[in-house]
């Protein structure tokens, strides 16, 4: 990674592209700093060190800390990354959808301007439920978070709603935006590149609070200690395992085409054990902190039978019976988004297709139906124990950062340590498929 970036520093193209991801990502920072109009910041950072909403908690961690602090950008990338996702299923599911994403650059161009839309309408569905996570008395703005005792929220708490609404609707854009000129003037995927800044940043600031309180508590040192080795032991798993793949041999017959030989060479087809990434994790807390947020929306006091029953069984924060309960709901739910993903990214019988009619064959399986069976034979049990790897890295990397330090649980958790080591892998690879097209050129040339 370290002699990729030398490397990369060395050609001024890409040298150019990496310095303006970098000013796009510093716009973003600083936005995560701006303060909205007439909302007192502390209140907002006091509701979320509270916790009992994962939620929150979540959306805080991956904007790094722009939520807590009830900034411009509160609401980060999540809508843009929640309207991807549902537009990539819907192109799977609705033949409109799916005709549209074969036809080149103009339906890519229409189904992320569709994706823009539904960015939107998610946004302002997001704003409405952090507005009433952070209400009370029957859904009224608490009045300190105007920092103003003289705001009469009988008459105008609707008009603070639609202000607040707005404004964070209006930062989620604008941060898509950075994350789209990133993604076309910088290196690699912008979206991801926001998301990683976020959770680094929520992870530096988390460590500089230890790190400035070790005058007064010298323990602190052996937390931070600790908490690196625990960190660098589980990236090194992750990595090992996420880099994993199993390859199938593929042979491809000759053939004689006038006075010419084709074929006759040997390829393989990589399948990965984690080849849905981040995404099934994803999947599996988005649906079950959904109804979180609605429930929050729908019942502000937390005094409805679902409501309780949602957050004794159906949260991080569940304890008892009640966590065991979560975790085999989680663990089911990642089982399913698994194969669920897998299926969208590998499919055995396009496969199979393609290698027959290249002339190609797998060494003592016959073409056709038997290749099919034997390709979604190998992808199933791959995936499986794709799933179970997801599952322990849902739960494991809380339970050893926790050990280390209990302030720095939620620095690298469940989507943050694959997002942080995905994002990482992908940034290292478009640096070197940038540096790969530039020694073509040179050589062209």
């Amino acid at each position: 990674m370290l002699q990729t970036l030398i490397n990369a520093f060395k050609v001024k193209e890409i040298r150019r592209k990496v310095y303006m991801m970098l000013l796009l990502l510093l716009v973003f920072r600083i936005g995560c700093f701006i303060p909205v109009p007439g909302i007192d910041s502390s209140a907002f950072s006091d509701i979320v060190a509270e916790g009992g909403n994962d939620f929150l908690t979540l959306m805080s961690s991956i904007t790094g800390g722009a939520l807590a602090q009830g900034t411009l950008f509160s609401l980060g990338i999540g809508p843009y990354i929640n309207a991807s996702i549902i537009m990539q299923l819907l192109s799977v599911g609705i033949p409109a959808l799916e005709r549209l994403s074969k036809q080149g650059e103009e339906g890519r161009k229409k189904i992320s301007q569709y994706t823009r839309y539904l960015t939107i309408l998610l946004a302002v569905i997001q704003a409405l439920g952090i507005i009433i996570n952070f209400a009370s008395d029957n859904g009224a703005l608490r009045l300190e978070m105007f920092g103003s005792t003289k705001l009469d929220y009988n008459t105008s708490k609707w008009l603070a709603g639609i202000f607040m609404t707005i404004v964070y609707t209006a930062g989620a854009l604008i941060v898509m935006w950075l994350g789209e000129r990133i993604t076309d003037y910088g290196v690699g995927n912008g979206q991801s590149m926001i998301i990683f800044v976020g959770i680094i940043a929520t992870a530096g600031q988390m460590i500089m609070n230890k790190v400035t309180a070790i005058p007064d508590d010298i323990s602190q040192i052996w937390d931070i200690i600790a908490f690196t080795i625990v960190c660098a032991i589980i990236f090194f798993a992750i990595i090992y395992v996420d880099l994993s793949e199993r390859k199938v041999p593929v042979q491809y017959a000759k053939q004689i085409r006038g006075r010419k030989m084709y074929g006759g060479q040997s390829s393989s087809i990589p399948i990965r054990i984690s080849g849905g990434g981040v995404m099934p994790l994803i999947f599996a807390f988005s649906i079950l902190s959904f109804p979180q947020m609605i429930a929050s929306m729908a019942d502000p006091d937390a005094s409805g039978g679902f409501t309780r029953f949602w957050n004794n069984y159906m949260s991080a924060s569940a304890t008892g019976w009640g966590a065991v309960v979560y975790a085999l709901v989680l663990c089911l739910l990642i089982f399913a988004f698994s194969f669920f993903y897998a299926q969208m990214q590998f499919n055995p019988e396009d496969v199979s297709k393609n290698i027959q009619q290249n002339g190609g064959f797998i060494q003592g399986i016959r073409p056709g139906k038997a290749t099919e069976a034997y390709l979604k034979k190998i992808s199933n049990r791959i995936t499986l124990f794709g799933a179970i790897y997801l599952s322990l890295v849902a739960f494991i990397p809380s339970v050893a950062f926790a050990w280390a330090s209990f302030d720095l649980v939620n620095v690298f958790s469940t989507t943050g340590i694959l997002i942080v080591v995905s994002c990482a892998m992908e940034f290292e690879k478009q640096l070197q498929a940038q540096l790969m097209m530039k020694n073509y050129k040179g050589f062209l040339k």
